[in-house]
């Protein structure tokens, strides 16, 4: 089980930086603008609908005052509350999606070929060590070698 942990981390470094901001930028752009106009529409103790599309269109399209009358107005309350569910769900979409991206299994993303094949140095033999057509991790076929130099490739190729 850990290295479904561990693999789905190595394939989303790069994506929590990018849901950390996309996080930061939905509670300013979105939920500031929605608490603070829920709020203002709530002030008589019932929602006035009207009150909250005009007040809504006009804070989304400067989110920085909003934020700003959201201290000011005293809906830090509503803000805090929105921001909260928003989060939560958020948080579920994001734990959804990092468990989608972990590895099926423990040899997913390696190379399942192995130059096992040998001991002590018996495939040195045929095999050089250094230099030559690439066959495996330290494993390569001379180019200069006399006699049969035939190989079978066993696997697929590639192209993206």
């Amino acid at each position: 089980m850990n290295y479904k942990i561990e693999g789905a981390i190595r394939r989303n470094r790069k994506n929590f930086i990018i849901f950390a901001i996309l996080w930061i930028f939905i509670a300013i752009v979105f939920v500031a603008p929605l608490s603070y106009s829920w709020h203002m529409a709530n002030i008589k103790g019932t929602l006035d609908l009207n009150v909250f599309i005009e007040k809504f269109g006009q804070s989304i399209t400067n989110p920085l005052k909003t934020i700003g009358n959201v201290f000011a107005s005293g809906s830090v309350g509503d803000y805090f509350s929105t921001l909260l569910i928003t989060t939560i769900i958020y948080s579920i979409f994001f734990f959804i999606g990092f468990v989608k991206s972990a590895p099926k299994n423990e040899y997913s993303d390696i190379e399942h070929g192995s130059s096992d094949w040998s001991q002590r140095g018996e495939q040195y033999q045929v095999l050089n060590k250094h230099k030559g057509i690439i066959l495996a991790e330290n494993n390569y076929l001379p180019v200069d070698k006399r006699g049969n130099v035939n190989v079978l490739v066993v696997g697929r190729i590639r192209f993206w």
